[in-house]
């Protein structure tokens, strides 16, 4: 098969592209605006069982939709991340003492949902001895037991390498088990200073060998060029399943400014490039994040 060539689909990181940013964001970038009854009884719902959700703290520009539509993605382990990622809106310090009772209400929250997929995530609590492992598998084997039709998908961090509380998440069974990479090797030291590339690959690597099925995602238009995409996606085809890639977005001034507006059509390219490559899906256009219709991706996948 003709491999997909990006070479000459570059917007590179020069006057040219640092002009098309200045320029604002362009029209494929409208995000719908929070409304509607679904929207307002899923506000209510996080709200009554003083849940957190990755939607709200990171300024997801999908949420309005998918809130619309009465799908979150939960974030347990409290609301405070332990580390300051260059791109994250979520708030950073010392987290409060840890939520025991956290798990039951994310299980009750996914039950009155009556979700039949659900994507749940969390911040770094890289303070734990165990990252929040413990936690992570509580909250999966509440949810399933409370909600057995429910499929499972994880977003979970790298607990620095601590491939024993990986393993209490493995044993949990989800049905997904996904870790993002985030943007390319260069990059690590300006947008996760505190986590590793390829540790991250790794983590993936592990989760496929025991029959799970893995998914990673990146932002594009962070600095990176077109080539380094390339290069990831050779890099971590053996380890994941499902791979997403969406546009970067400055939550405030105080984060890393976007270096250039991806175009639909290039990351229709990056879609094409990654089939080819051998992944099971990719979902790859400019609105994708890495919850964005998970369900779907699952199971173009082959998730059951």
């Amino acid at each position: 098969m003709q491999r997909f060539s990006l070479s000459d689909r570059v917007l590179d990181n020069n006057v040219e592209a640092k002009d098309f940013v200045k320029r604002g964001k362009p029209r494929w970038l409208r995000a719908q605006m929070p409304h509607g009854e679904g929207y307002s009884n899923l506000l209510k719902l996080v709200q009554d069982h003083k849940l957190h959700t990755v939607c709200e703290e990171a300024k997801c520009p999908n949420m309005g939709e998918c809130w619309h539509h009465g799908v979150a993605t939960l974030m347990i382990l409290g609301e405070t991340c332990t580390r300051s990622c260059g791109f994250c809106n979520v708030k950073t310090g010392k987290p409060p003492v840890l939520d025991t009772d956290e798990p039951r209400r994310v299980a009750e929250a996914v039950r009155i949902m009556n979700l039949k997929y659900v994507v749940i995530t969390s911040v770094n609590r890289d303070e734990l001895p165990d990252g929040g492992a413990a936690i992570w598998a509580e909250t999966i084997q509440r949810t399933r037991e409370l909600c057995p039709d429910t499929q499972i998908e994880v977003l979970i961090p790298d607990f620095c390498g601590d491939w024993e509380a990986l393993q209490i998440v493995l044993d949990a069974k989800p049905q997904v088990l996904g870790h993002n990479l985030e943007t390319v090797n260069r990059l690590y030291p300006a947008v996760r200073p505190q986590a590793k590339y390829e540790r991250s690959i790794e983590l993936l690597r592990r989760a496929r060998e025991q029959g799970h099925a893995t998914k990673t995602g990146i932002m594009a238009g962070i600095g990176e060029t077109d080539e380094e995409i390339d290069q990831l996606m050779r890099d971590v085809v053996g380890a994941a399943d499902i791979m997403t890639l969406g546009q970067y977005l400055q939550p405030t001034a105080n984060h890393l400014p976007v270096a250039r507006w991806v175009t639909p059509d290039q990351f229709a390219g990056y879609k094409r490039l990654g089939e080819d490559m051998g992944f099971k899906h990719v979902e790859s256009s400019p609105m994708v994040r890495s919850s964005y219709h998970a369900d779907q991706a699952a199971g173009a996948a082959g998730v059951r």
